[in-house]
């Protein structure tokens, strides 16, 4: 057993079996829908599928961070066991979750004398938030120290690159992201503006383009200029989606076909909680890359 252990949030949009392949521990954020509260579970609270069809039949879930009593109940079995705590949360630039884990962390730790929990902004999202959890979980496993590792997070997190786009603007205008006047004018263009990540962990409109195919070519361009190595990229690729498995699956082949040294592609699904507000047909790809500056 490690003398640490690596903790997220459910936003981090993995699965539980890589979870659990890579001994990485998660809280989950929760989110109401139609007259219920959810916890966001992968699929355990409502089946994903569901919660996607809900929302093309017309609900609005809304969403509720990580509270510090439940950071509290989560983190003290670790520390009771003799392990101190590495927590990584979803980006300040998305969520108020950063917060609330300093005012948990700075109470546990009052507690405890020879463990503590240390929390760092991880300044990502989705499944690229997940990447770098599984970038840290090998570097825990060949042996970083628990002060080591916190450095090396505080070094990549910058570094995960996050390229992404929401096929329709429907969701984005339900919850005020987008003017209705743009949307309207997007939808009948079927633009599909290609987002990412900048340095402060805010999500960034970059360009925008007509017609999924063209996106998702723009996805790979953006890789090539920005991956490790370029085109010579050796590490691991990740690919999440709301509800839109086709164009992942588009996308992992056009992905393998570019970079031939990429060994594997994983896919996996956008959890509940980001679904809530980018909604269905929702692209997403992330890589180790340059660091982001803007």
């Amino acid at each position: 057993m490690s003398t640490y252990q690596l903790t997220c949030c459910s936003t981090a949009d993995l699965d539980l079996e890589t979870f659990e392949k890579l001994d990485l521990k998660y809280v989950p954020f929760t989110f109401h829908l139609d007259g219920k509260d959810y916890f966001d579970d992968y699929g355990n609270s409502m089946p994903i599928k569901a919660f996607y069809d809900a929302m093309r039949s017309g609900s609005s879930p809304t969403t509720s961070q990580v509270s510090v009593g439940r950071y509290l109940d989560f983190w003290r079995p670790f520390l009771e066991n003799g392990q101190s705590v590495l927590h990584l949360t979803l980006s300040s630039g998305i969520s108020g979750s950063y917060n609330s884990a300093l005012l948990a962390a700075q109470d546990i730790n009052a507690e405890f004398k020879d463990v503590k929990v240390a929390v760092i902004d991880s300044l990502c999202a989705s499944s690229g938030y997940g990447l770098l959890m599984s970038e840290l979980a090998q570097k825990r496993d060949e042996g970083l120290s628990f002060e080591e590792i916190c450095d090396y997070a505080k070094d990549l997190r910058l570094k995960i690159q996050h390229w992404f786009f929401p096929s329709e603007l429907t969701y984005l205008v339900r919850g005020g992201r987008v003017s209705k006047t743009s949307g309207f004018i997007g939808g009948a263009l079927h633009i599909c503006p290609l987002m990412n990540v900048d340095y402060k962990g805010h999500l960034i409109p970059r360009q925008k383009i007509r017609g999924k195919k063209k996106v998702m070519a723009a996805q790979i361009e953006m890789m090539k200029a920005h991956a490790l190595n370029g085109t010579d990229y050796n590490g691991r690729v990740y690919i999440c989606n709301s509800d839109c498995l086709e164009g992942a699956e588009y996308l992992k082949k056009a992905v393998l076909d570019n970079f031939p040294k990429v060994k594997s592609v994983e896919i996996f699904s956008i959890g509940t909680v980001i679904g809530a507000h980018t909604g269905p047909g929702t692209l997403g790809l992330f890589f180790v890359g340059d660091q982001r500056v803007d």
